[in-house]
């Protein structure tokens, strides 16, 4: 791994992901990119328009002009402190910061290309206003980049529990090629978990097999469990009962794991994990 994109907004989320990404780069030995996006649509809110109307094109550009300026120097100071967080981690790696206007979306499509994870957190800077919803960028970029996206939570702790769950899908298969190669997870306790419903339980344990000599053979001893029941409500609780510090998966798969953060559970499983998530496509 070579290069890890940061995306903040200078939010407590964006500072969490900043000190997770000092802690993965750190293992890595990758270079960071800090990513802050302005928002272009906050200059065309009702607000700005009525402002050109009443005010006259001069003076309404005058104050466009501040308002961009205000923007710039939010953005110097997000950035500034997100580049302390790795300076007070200890990091000694490449670090770049940048400032682009724009949507976080589009922007990620021109600056991921060369980037091997992406990092954000759950939610942004309205979090303390919306306590019951996930960051609406977080959910678009989850669903758009090729790219392993990290998405962190809302407090810091050092990773040494991972919890694999895997559905045998081929995005499942690339997370524990990913655990079992990348050296962020060595020497870290590596559990392996499948969710079956009785029916189908020979198969999810042949996959469960599978997946586990992978890891073995790249020399991890994962913890293996195969359980039963809702899976949401068999993941969340593995995370919590076993004192979790990261889930590890696929978003998208064969069975309802997938749908654990793309589809109709997203928020609640989020919510109830309270731990990093680690997302491969």
């Amino acid at each position: 791994m070579k290069k890890l994109l940061v995306c903040t907004d200078g939010s407590r989320y964006g500072q969490v992901c900043c000190e997770y990404a000092a802690w993965w780069a750190a293992r890595a030995g990758a270079a960071v990119e800090i990513l802050y996006v302005t928002d272009l649509r906050q200059f065309e809110v009702p607000l700005v328009a009525d402002l050109s109307g009443s005010l006259g094109i001069q003076p309404y550009q005058a104050v466009l002009g501040q308002l961009q300026e205000l923007e710039n120097q939010k953005a110097s100071l997000i950035l500034d402190d997100a580049r302390g967080i790795f300076e007070r981690a200890g990091f000694k790696g490449a670090l770049k910061v940048t400032h682009k206007l724009g949507l976080l979306v589009d922007t990620l499509k021109g600056e991921n290309s060369d980037c091997d994870l992406i990092l954000m957190g759950k939610r942004g800077e309205n979090a303390n206003f919306a306590t019951e919803h996930l960051g609406s960028s977080m959910e678009r970029v989850v669903r758009s980049t090729a790219k392993p996206c990290l998405v962190t939570s809302r407090s810091f702790r050092d990773l040494r529990k991972i919890l694999l769950a895997f559905d045998g899908g081929s995005s499942a298969v690339k997370a524990v090629r990913f655990v079992a190669e990348s050296p962020v997870f060595k020497d870290l306790e590596i559990h392996l978990v499948t969710v079956a419903a009785g029916e189908e339980e020979d198969a999810a344990l042949k996959r469960l097999r599978e997946a586990e000599k992978i890891l073995r053979e790249a020399g991890v001893e994962p913890v293996v469990q195969m359980l039963h029941g809702v899976t949401e409500d068999e993941i969340a609780r593995y995370v919590t009962d076993s004192a979790m510090d990261m889930l590890v998966m696929g978003a998208y798969g064969h069975s309802r794991i997938r749908y654990l953060i793309i589809g109709s559970t997203t928020a609640e499983m989020l919510r109830s994990c309270r731990v990093p998530v680690l997302l491969f496509r």
